[in-house]
């Protein structure tokens, strides 16, 4: 495969300290949704699948039943007051609510490989059902599996009914300063699936032959996840390569690590684009430069005076985003073609 084309898909990206550069799909003024709840310490809100129903609160208008835990695993729940100034929902994991809940959100992820996992009794009326996920389209099997059954999509997609994205930039108040810490290597690339076939692959044996770059994750460097922080921020640069790309798919490896994907969201001094350069040559040889002119790499830097990367932080994210909609939404549609959609 030619190596200038797959730049085409394949987006370079400059490390910013620790939570580097971040993509956004949207700006908004700075909210603090809280601290998140110790693992093993669920709020009131929890509900253990199995267990018989409590009375939602009092002051609650609406139960959202959660099919499934996300892949299966109980996760603590916020209060959707207290991460966006609304009133809360009933969410609950326990099937025993079905028949009352106004909305289900079903998670593609935990459905896909079998029809039988989605819920299979009549819909109540009225009852939104939501296609949930966060997954690209190339890790999304049987999405002919969701056609004419879902009312609401919720997904990074901008398109999306609701809108979930991995992150986002905030504009600050008032302009910070930031400094650049010190940093003792050039360019590193944790990679958990290694495909020699894949773009990304072929381009970085490309780019290797003119510049050294550190490798992390599985069949390299090991990369404890309470090491991650620590150890990538010692890069001035760091490769984000998705694994697939598709229309608004931006993971949390952006958020947590650098910034990848679509110009028009991104700040045009926040990051460095492979299709900038003619070449995997051409990229190793201003990433050299950079190196030995601190003022020039410094101005990659700027953007973070007025804007601060966010990230999704919990999963009561996504269901309070949902509980918003829900409680702002007086149509009802049912999605004919989902998967055509989404591919």
């Amino acid at each position: 495969m030619d190596l200038d084309c797959c730049k085409q898909l394949l987006l370079f990206i400059l490390f910013q300290f620790i939570t580097a550069c971040c993509l956004f799909a949207y700006l908004r003024p700075s909210r603090d949704p809280g601290p998140e709840p110790r693992a093993g310490n669920p709020s009131a809100l929890t509900a253990q699948p199995g267990n018989n129903p409590t009375a939602p609160p009092a002051d609650s208008e609406l139960t959202i039943l959660l099919w499934t835990w996300p892949f299966g695993h109980p996760v603590p729940l916020q209060k959707c007051s207290t991460l966006f100034g609304i009133q809360d929902c009933h969410i609950t994991a326990n099937r025993s609510w079905y028949q009352k809940a106004k909305a289900v959100i079903v998670h593609h992820r935990d459905v896909c490989s079998s029809r039988k996992k989605l819920p299979q009794g009549p819909q109540p009326p009225s009852q939104h059902w939501i296609w949930f996920n966060l997954e690209s389209p190339s890790h999304s099997p049987n999405l002919g599996f969701m056609d004419n059954l879902f009312n609401l999509t919720m997904s990074y997609r901008r398109d999306s009914d609701i809108f979930t994205p991995y992150g986002w930039l905030e504009v600050l108040s008032q302009p910070q300063n930031f400094s650049i810490p010190a940093k003792s290597k050039l360019v590193a690339w944790a990679v958990s699936n290694w495909n020699p076939a894949s773009r990304r692959v072929q381009y970085y044996q490309e780019l290797k032959k003119y510049l050294h770059v550190d490798i992390y994750g599985s069949h390299h460097m090991p990369l404890p996840r309470d090491k991650h922080f620590s150890t990538v921020s010692q890069y001035k640069f760091y490769l984000a390569f998705e694994n697939s790309l598709h229309e608004d798919y931006i993971t949390e490896k952006l958020w947590n690590n650098a910034l990848e994907n679509y110009e028009r969201f991104l700040p045009p001094d926040a990051f460095i684009h492979i299709d900038d350069f003619p070449n995997a040559q051409g990229l190793a040889q201003y990433l050299q430069e950079l190196e030995r002119d601190p003022e020039r790499y410094q101005r990659y830097f700027q953007w973070r005076t007025w804007l601060k990367p966010s990230e999704q932080g919990s999963w009561t994210i996504h269901f309070c985003k949902a509980c918003r909609a829900l409680q702002m939404t007086e149509t009802y549609q049912t999605k004919t073609g989902l998967a055509k959609w989404f591919r």
